[in-house]
């Protein structure tokens, strides 16, 4: 099976399946599922993080998704961080350009981490690997990566629990976007703390 036919099985109906299925393991394909999305970039976040609501229910859905989208990016990052100093990629962090894209990430680490976790769609893997190339600190990376994806997948969480209703009452999505940008306020409260 190739990986488009892979990514075409992986559809919100066949999650569920999925996950309905090997419930017995308890939380186990609630947290890979998601763990996952950080090795393999073409998985469908939305649709994993909505399913997981569905079949465990908002608050253990959310929890399972936050919980194995965190650690996948920790075990990236970590991996990152642990390779960076090969010759390779010294070799690579020399050219100007990348000097240049470099000092930037340096100084913005933690925006750039926090705001890029935000959205359910994006280049989750790209983002651990460049902040692990930068040499940001752990603890940094921990409270800028968790606390932006706990915004994103509660939203989601909520959003794929029940779409029926945001279908019957499009307006409810109002109380979503208001969650995000107080958490973009918090955020930059943290944020003040940390640097």
């Amino acid at each position: 099976m190739g990986i488009t036919e892979l990514l075409s099985y992986l559809t919100e109906e066949n999650l569920a399946m999925i996950l309905d299925k090997y419930r017995s393991l308890g939380p186990l394909p609630g947290l890979l599922l998601p763990f996952m999305k950080s090795f393999v970039p073409p998985l469908p976040t939305l649709v994993i993080i909505s399913v997981n609501a569905a079949v465990y229910g908002l608050w253990l859905g959310f929890l399972y998704s936050w919980i194995g989208i965190v650690c996948g990016c920790l075990v990236t990052f970590a991996i990152v961080k642990k390779v960076a100093g090969h010759p390779y990629l010294e070799r690579w962090a020399q050219k100007p350009k990348v000097q240049k894209s470099l000092l930037w990430a340096r100084r913005q680490a933690f925006n750039y981490v926090f705001i890029l976790s935000l959205f359910p769609i994006g280049p989750f893997v790209v983002i651990n690997m460049a902040a692990g190339l930068v040499g940001m600190r752990f603890r940094s990376f921990l409270v800028a990566v968790a606390a932006g994806k706990a915004v994103m997948v509660l939203s989601v969480s909520f959003i794929g629990h029940d779409p029926k209703r945001f279908i019957e009452n499009p307006y409810e999505l109002i109380y979503v976007a208001l969650f995000i940008v107080i958490s973009l306020v918090i955020s930059k409260k943290i944020e003040k703390r940390f640097m």
